[in-house]
């Protein structure tokens, strides 16, 4: 039933309460829950619609605008390079960082050599390895999280693609150096845990973030992946939400429309919040850093009955 049959429906219900002075709260109340339902579902579907469009920002036009003299560095030393993950240097408003980012491709052929964002084991081992070189030479790490989730082909369960995320989870929440992550479209399940451990975590406005996407969450909980829009409200995916559940730390508001509508705007967005909490901590003990960003991640998912 649309929204306007049920608004339709609840001042009808009003009209009669009123004449016949039956008490009809009840139903009042179930109509109202079901227009509240329909409106977030079309809410949150709309932003899912947003993380994925073919023309958002990637993390690579966020690293050209905000960062100078970028290098990228390949390879994890140990099978071959993987380009759903770029890594490298830059300099931040003149301060040496890491950079390390999921990266989509525009094209079909792009698209297929970046394998849709979705990393192999190489990909979380070069992270690691850059990330580790950060620290050995006191550089903050600067994250951009973008992927459906990590790739689970063949090949990638022979290399050990869980064992390189659960390495990368260990050893990222020990660095001994500051890390900022975004999230720029979107999170998916432990393919975005790999680069997403940090002292702080933020998401652009129209960012998703989750365990699973909406349509395996459909699949799972529903019996129905053509049930994904319900899922997706289900499953509390967007930045408001994890703000909320204090998952992350804050919110990026996107340009009127989206990230894509003025991507200078929204890089230029990014670009003052790493300064901020990068001059921020950096100015903090290493080991207090670590402990705070563990009190953090041990905190991801507490809840206490009646809050």
């Amino acid at each position: 039933m649309k929204n306007i049959e049920l608004e339709q429906k609840i001042e009808e219900l009003k009209g009669l309460m009123e004449k016949s002075g039956i008490n009809a709260e009840e139903e009042l109340a179930k109509l109202e829950a079901k227009i509240h339902s329909a409106s977030r579902t079309a809410s949150t579907w709309k932003q899912v619609e947003l993380a994925r469009r073919p023309d958002r920002p990637y993390s690579l036009d966020y690293i050209e605008r905000i960062f100078d003299n970028f290098i990228e560095l390949h390879g994890d030393r140990r099978f071959a390079d993987d380009p759903a993950i770029v890594g490298g240097l830059g300099f931040l408003a003149g301060r040496p960082v890491t950079i390390l980012a999921n990266q989509k491709g525009r094209t079909l052929k792009e698209n297929m050599r970046r394998n849709h964002g979705m990393a192999n084991p190489e990909g979380y081992r070069k992270a690691l390895r850059l990330a580790q070189e950060a620290e050995k030479f006191r550089r903050p790490i600067v994250t951009f999280v973008d992927t459906a989730g990590a790739y689970p082909g063949l090949g990638a369960e022979e290399r050990g693609i869980g064992e390189a995320i659960a390495r990368n989870l260990m050893h990222f929440s020990q660095l001994k150096t500051p890390i900022v992550c975004v999230i720029i479209g979107e999170g998916g399940s432990g393919g975005a845990l790999g680069l997403c451990i940090g002292d702080k975590i933020y998401m652009l406005e129209n960012a998703i973030y989750s365990v699973i996407s909406p349509e395996g969450g459909a699949s799972l909980l529903l019996r129905d992946a053509a049930r994904a829009r319900e899922a997706a409200a289900m499953l509390r995916i967007t930045s408001r939400d994890l703000l909320d559940f204090k998952v992350i730390n804050g919110v990026i508001a996107e340009p009127e429309g989206g990230a894509h509508t003025d991507v200078d705007a929204m890089a230029a967005s990014i670009k003052e919040l790493l300064v901020r909490e990068i001059a921020g901590l950096s100015r903090r003990n290493p080991a207090v850093l670590v402990r705070y960003r563990n009190q953090k991640i041990r905190k991801v998912g507490h809840w206490n009955e009646g809050s």
